[in-house]
Parts: structure tokens; C-alpha cells; sequence
């Protein structure tokens, strides 16, 4: 991904709230003819956040992920593989008409996150009931109602042999944060009120990371 200097990431820390923030990740892998994309949910392995490196601070951390076997993308994986995930954070269009001066131009702020790195398939049985329960056990904490999972895994064990997890190891990561930072503070601050005052949720999340990242 093209990242102009403006819209690095100042903080290390702005991609992994991005990472946790948007779970639902989009897993790149080159296929037989053409690219395979799939959408899954995603989350770091929280024990190797310490040793995260990089502008993003996310070079050698473990993210886990599944995804159906049926799926023909497993295949392409199951025996490991070179990967992208692409978290997308908040986006939204730009009118002119909230700049307030002539002449201007339309654009599209948004946030993403891109991490390569070697994707590597779980063993069947327990590695991969271990990435389906700790999926649910964050997910619920950050996510949910705090759902109490002890029941269901008897379901959970049932189910797992169509689940395919995996392991990738990020081995570089690119943060985009676009969020008007070529225009000056005052205009800046009348796009952020403009997002908060369309009443959209996005719009209203992209406001916020305007004000926290700006």
C-alpha cells in the first residue's frame, strides 16, 4: 500500500486500536489463476503484542484467524503460505461545500491497515478449538455481553472439523490514516464536525478518529 509520509501513523499503537477495532479482516493469497480474498474475523495473540516492532508496531506479532475448509481457499493455504489482511477502519466522502472556500476538491478520508506475513494452518482438534475459543473469549470481552462459552463447546467440538485455523506471522505492516491532515487545523475541525453531524455511525467513528489521531 502507497502511503504518503502525512498519513503515517504517528504512534505505533494507532494500527494495533485499528487491528482490534475492525476484526473483520480481508485475507489476500495469491490462487492457481487469480487472487483468492476471503472476509474472517481476526485477532492478535495477545501474549506476542510486547514484541511488536515497526512504525505500526505490529512486525512480529502472531494474529489468528479461521475459516471454513469448504472454503477453496483453505487449500491454497493449508500447506502455508505468503499473505496480506487488510483491516478497514472508518472511511467516509469529503464535500467541498464543509471546507467553506473556493476553489477545492472532493476527496475520501479513511483508515486501513494492511499486514503481510507467512500464514501457517493449525492441526485440526485442539490448536484449532483453542483459536475458536479465544476468538469468542475477546471477542465477548471487547465485542459482546460477556457470553459465557462453557456450555457450547461440546457444539464447538462438534463443528471444528469444517473450521480451518491458522497462525500468521506479520512480517511488515503499512497504517493509512487519511484523515485531512493537508488542511489546516480550523478546516479540519469543520470536517470532523461535518462527519459527527451527518448522524452515521461510520461518519461519527471517522470523527473520532479524526480528533484522536489528528
Amino acid at each position: 500500500m502507497f502511503v504518503p509520509d502525512l498519513y503515517r501513523p504517528q504512534d505505533p499503537s494507532w494500527a494495533l486500536d485499528v487491528v482490534r477495532a475492525n476484526p473483520l479482516a480481508t485475507l489476500v493469497v495469491n490462487g492457481p489463476r487469480e487472487p483468492f480474498v476471503t472476509h474472517l474475523p481476526v485477532i492478535p495473540a495477545e501474549d506476542t503484542l510486547a514484541a511488536g516492532e515497526g512504525d505500526c508496531g505490529l512486525v512480529g506479532v502472531t494474529l489468528l484467524g479461521h475459516l471454513n475448509r469448504s472454503n477453496p481457499h483453505w487449500a491454497t493455504v493449508a500447506g502455508g503460505a505468503d499473505a496480506v489482511l487488510v483491516f478497514q477502519g472508518p472511511h467516509g466522502y469529503v464535500s467541498p461545500t464543509v471546507y467553506r472556500t473556493t476553489p477545492a476538491a472532493p476527496t475520501w478520508n479513511f483508515v486501513s491497515v494492511h499486514v503481510h506475513g507467512r500464514l501457517e494452518p493449525l492441526e485440526a482438534g485442539e490448536q484449532t478449538l483453542g483459536v475458536v475459543r479465544e476468538t469468542v473469549r475477546i471477542f465477548e470481552r471487547d465485542l459482546g455481553t460477556g457470553w459465557d462459552m462453557t456450555d457450547s463447546v461440546p457444539y464447538f467440538e462438534r463443528i471444528a472439523p469444517g473450521v480451518g485455523a491458522f497462525r500468521f506471522t506479520v512480517t511488515a505492516a503499512e497504517g493509512m490514516f487519511k484523515l485531512s491532515q493537508e488542511k489546516t487545523p480550523e478546516v479540519r475541525k469543520l470536517v470532523a464536525d461535518g462527519f459527527t453531524a451527518s448522524g452515521r455511525g461510520p461518519h461519527r467513528e471517522l470523527a473520532d478518529a479524526m480528533h484522536r489521531f489528528g
